[in-house]
């Protein structure tokens, strides 16, 4: 008998593709898919709207008695709930959502006094070596080199920039010691833009389906360094979500990471 699995955000793009991986994984058994109230796919069997075949549980707006692991990437809107029922009911936690409130962060550090949450901007394996890797270059590359960042996602994403955007601009400023998100500069426009010192260009790109693209581009005069994370589908993230949801089932209360997930060691040298 594998852990028990709830999925929040059940009938959104990520959360078919994270209950399609987790039952081909074999080692979950999904007890609940929950939606928002008043979705249209309320009743169904999730495992068929998921295009999976049938798994013998409704997708519904009500979370089930009892849960090993919860894996929620649905909206900024719904998230107090689950971190309010998986806080109460000592339910391992994965987070994916985007765009939360400073109140909802502060939120997730009560809930993991009482149990084990991952919160991360970004599920994907390589993100997250992304995510280490980008304030140790810019600490080697020093503060003559620029820096961009730039990010691409599909039309329907509502929040920009980026949570792993934002997540790539603070590890940044980790290192060179600027102000986040003081230093951030979202776009240029005007006849007076000129780069200042100490600052990193944000740009945001909406357009047609692109999964997720985040370009970060160190350059000074004579050459530029660019690192670059492409991901080629949502399996990259739901696939990630699954990890960690393995990962976290039997630890202590409190806030890990993806780091901790993969063994990157934090923090830069």
């Amino acid at each position: 008998m594998g852990s028990r699995l709830i999925v929040i955000g059940a009938a959104g793009r990520m959360g078919k593709r994270i209950l399609a991986l987790a039952v081909e994984s074999g080692q979950f058994d999904i007890v609940g898919a929950v939606e928002r109230n008043g979705h249209p796919d309320h009743g169904k069997d999730a495992g068929l709207v998921a295009g999976i075949g049938p798994i013998d549980v409704k997708i519904s707006d009500n979370f089930p008695g009892s849960a090993d692991v919860a894996i929620d990437f649905s909206t900024s809107q719904t998230a107090d709930r689950t971190i309010d029922f998986c806080g109460a009911n000592r339910i391992a936690l994965i987070l994916g959502t985007t765009g939360l409130s400073d109140q909802q962060l502060q939120k997730i550090k009560t809930a993991s006094k009482k149990t084990p949450i991952i919160y991360g901007t970004n599920m994907s394996v390589g993100m997250n070596v992304l995510f280490n890797l980008v304030g140790k270059v810019a600490k080697i590359l020093g503060q003559e080199y620029d820096i961009e960042i730039i990010e691409q996602h599909h039309r329907f994403k509502k929040d920009a920039p980026s949570g792993s955007a934002l997540t790539l601009a603070e590890n940044i400023c980790k290192t060179t010691g600027w102000d986040f998100p003081g230093a951030l500069i979202h776009g240029r426009i005007g006849k007076n833009a000129l780069r200042e010192k100490a600052t990193i260009g944000m740009h945001a790109i909406r357009a047609g389906d692109i999964t997720g693209v985040h370009s970060v581009i160190f350059s000074a005069p004579g050459e530029t360094v660019t690192l670059n994370h492409t991901a080629h589908s949502r399996d990259t993230f739901a696939g990630g979500a699954i990890r960690a949801a393995k990962w976290l089932v039997d630890k202590k209360p409190g806030l890990y990471s993806m780091a901790d997930v993969l063994g990157i060691e934090q923090g830069v040298s």
